[in-house]
């Protein structure tokens, strides 16, 4: 019916560049000289076009719109049978940028938050998040926490996005989620981490969830910033003066709080927790979530089981851990690896044990001192100062009395010479001396001419030589002669 050639330019068709097939009719039947012929009618041409891909769907889609597109629209999809899971088996977690304003605490600017939640699968049910505006790994186990009491009982399995993916969300920079403790937390709770595949967006089931969440809640709310430049508001583009006067006088300048904030997402969750569950006919998401098997789940021992472990060598300032210093006492004189425990809810101490297993200590976190206690600090930091000033010759008399049994008798003499006193004197500033300002009886004024100045000192009389001299040459000058000389 159509020759090689005619294909070839068919074909043609099928770039990378995605050109319209009306244009590309247009450019191939173009005659290159006057006396040339159509080769093809471009209703042919388009009808073999079509014919082509009704055909050959696979490669059409995959030379002009890539391999994401075949996957997306070409290969067939998988579904999945949610009646083989319960409730609570499986949490689906993820992130989600907030559109819309909430007022940072610590600034008091607006700003974007992130929500990170976990989504129970079998339900819909969200029983977990936490709203964070700084990097942490703190707020994603937060919201883990919040999952499990919540649910009274421990997931399966935790099913997130591909790990870079998930981090990529939430962190600038590339965060360790094993060197954060993040990772320790699923092993000791008996978790097992589940990571989708990357840029599947059909294996996200949590991103229906964040839709309703956009289209319901979000976009109701006065701060609404829009998720593109498309769904942007109004009053937020430019040169819209109309809106942006009027959105000023109707939202007055009203930013929410996070707290406003959680208690408004509370009331749209309860909303939509009523609503049917797409899962399980009949019954509404809450519904289906109250069904599970609960494991009355204890909260100081959750507590206890979400503490990481990492091991670590002991150092001269303790161990160092996060980019701070925690130390002990009982850890001086030891320079060995230990496994340290911790709770990303609390990391102002770490808990200390032998790679054995055996409790050591617990190292609290070192803090810095005032670098002028006595002079610029108050009665804290002045305290503060004196104790760790002491510190560094406690531990060395220490080491001096622990020598005695590895010494001879002999050098045990010379060795108590060497001992000082643990109280280690610490010199107070003395306070500066202020001499008092002695202010005279009667101040002199100040004279803006010097038939002032001369009128005073004829008043009250001349206190010193230089008052005496500049009176007596005033008197031969001409300025007195023209005011006082007739008056003489």
């Amino acid at each position: 019916m159509f020759s090689e050639r005619q294909r070839l330019r068919v074909e043609k068709v099928m770039r990378f560049s995605y050109p319209r097939l009306n244009l590309m009719f247009r450019i191939q039947h173009q005659p290159r000289n006057e006396g040339d012929k159509l080769l093809l009618h471009p209703n042919q041409f388009r009808r073999y076009a079509e014919f082509f891909r009704r055909n050959n769907y696979d490669k059409w889609i995959l030379m002009r719109e890539g391999e994401k597109a075949l996957h997306d629209k070409v290969i067939p999809y998988l579904s999945r049978d949610i009646s083989k899971i319960e409730v609570g088996d499986v949490l689906v977690a993820d992130g989600h940028r907030l559109n819309f304003l909430v007022r940072n605490p610590f600034t008091g600017r607006p700003a974007r938050a992130i929500l990170v939640g976990f989504l129970d699968w079998k339900s819909g049910y969200l029983p977990g998040y936490e709203i964070m505006l700084e990097e942490n790994t703190q707020c994603i186990a937060s919201a883990l926490r919040m999952a499990i009491i919540n649910l009274d009982m421990i997931p399966t399995i935790v099913y997130q996005d591909n790990g870079k993916a998930f981090k990529a969300k939430f962190f600038t920079e590339s965060v360790d989620f094993t060197e954060a403790g993040f990772n320790g937390i699923y092993t000791n709770l008996g978790i097992k981490p589940v990571y989708a595949k990357p840029y599947n967006a059909r294996a996200k089931v949590v991103e229906r969830f964040f839709k309703e969440f956009q289209e319901e809640f979000e976009k109701l709310l006065p701060t609404y910033t829009g998720s593109s430049i498309q769904t942007k508001p109004a009053h937020l583009k430019r040169n819209e003066k109309f809106h942006k006067e009027l959105y000023d006088k109707v939202n007055k300048g009203y930013i929410p709080t996070i707290q406003e904030a959680i208690r408004l997402i509370n009331c749209w969750l309860e909303y939509r927790h009523s609503q049917p569950c797409s899962n399980i006919k009949g019954k509404t998401i809450k519904e289906v979530f109250e069904s599970r098997e609960k494991q009355n789940i204890d909260i100081n021992r959750l507590d206890d089981l979400m503490m990481a472990h990492e091991v670590k060598t002991i150092n001269r300032n303790g161990i160092r851990f996060l980019n701070t210093d925690y130390n002990s006492d009982t850890l001086y004189g030891l320079k060995d690896r230990v496994m340290v425990k911790y709770s990303l809810f609390d990391l102002s101490k770490i808990k200390v044990y032998s790679t054995k297993g055996e409790y050591l200590c617990t190292a609290k976190r070192v803090t810095g001192t005032h670098p002028m206690a006595y002079h610029m600090g108050n009665i804290k930091d002045i305290e503060d100062f004196k104790q760790k000033i002491k510190k560094p010759q406690k531990l060395k008399n220490k080491t001096l009395l622990a020598l005695r049994k590895y010494l001879p008798k002999e050098d045990i003499k010379f060795l108590e010479t060497q001992m000082i006193e643990e109280s280690v004197l610490v010199y107070e500033p003395e306070p500066i001396k202020q001499e008092p300002i002695t202010v005279p009886d009667k101040l002199k004024p100040v004279f803006l001419n010097n038939y002032e100045r001369y009128e005073w000192l004829m008043e009250n009389g001349c206190t010193s030589p230089e008052e005496r001299k500049w009176l007596q040459n005033y008197k031969n000058s001409d300025e007195y002669k023209l005011i006082y000389g007739e008056q003489e």
